[in-house]
């Protein structure tokens, strides 16, 4: 079972920790969550009270009492709030492979060293921790700021699913563009990751 594979962990970086998500973060996260443009690319609806930010939230733990999915809070820890949230998924243990998605911050912490050391800290728990062979990512085709950030990572752009998934909010029928890094390429990753959070952090 995956939940076996991924148990709670809290991953402490320079700049942020990133911890299991629970009800307790909703309230921050309904007040980061107020941009439209910031659900643009997701397939959930923007918030639009503190009942939407917490329903958002046991959604996401219901998919972790499933073993499907494990969400994470991402705290700031200069503030102590929360500055977004990112979930493992697509969770196979019996290939030792796992998807790092549902990743968002508040503006006020995108273009900072947020992502990427909350990416770090995953990859690093992944590869390391969990002993994972691949780390994958994927999103919309029509997001390209989405896909410059995940090749900036130094993730590999494998290729295309056309119509792979239907956009819930709306019905649209994507294509989703995949990344990955694997096990060989991950020492010069982490050490890219590395550099962006420590010289980099934009």
């Amino acid at each position: 079972m995956s939940e076996t594979w991924v148990k709670p962990v809290r991953l402490e970086g320079r700049f942020v920790t990133v911890e299991p998500l629970t009800l307790d973060h909703a309230t921050d996260l309904f007040e980061i969550g107020q941009e439209p443009e910031l659900w643009q690319w997701l397939s959930y609806n923007e918030f639009r009270s503190i009942g939407d930010a917490q329903r958002y939230v046991e959604e996401a733990l219901a998919l972790k009492a499933t073993g499907e999915e494990f969400p994470f809070a991402v705290v700031d820890r200069a503030s102590g709030r929360v500055a977004g949230t990112t979930r493992y998924l697509e969770i196979a243990p019996a290939h030792k492979g796992i998807e790092i998605g549902w990743t968002w911050y508040g503006e006020s912490y995108r273009r900072t060293a947020t992502n990427s050391e909350t990416k770090l800290l995953l990859m690093t728990h992944a590869f390391e921790a969990l002993g994972a062979h691949r780390v994958q990512f994927k999103t919309d085709s029509r997001n390209i700021r989405s896909q410059t950030a995940i090749e900036r990572l130094g993730a590999v752009k494998e290729g295309v699913l056309r119509s792979h998934r239907i956009v819930a909010k709306d019905g649209y029928v994507r294509d989703s563009v995949y990344f990955s890094v694997i096990t060989e390429e991950w020492p010069a990753v982490k050490a890219r990751l590395q550099r962006f959070v420590t010289q980099d952090p934009s």
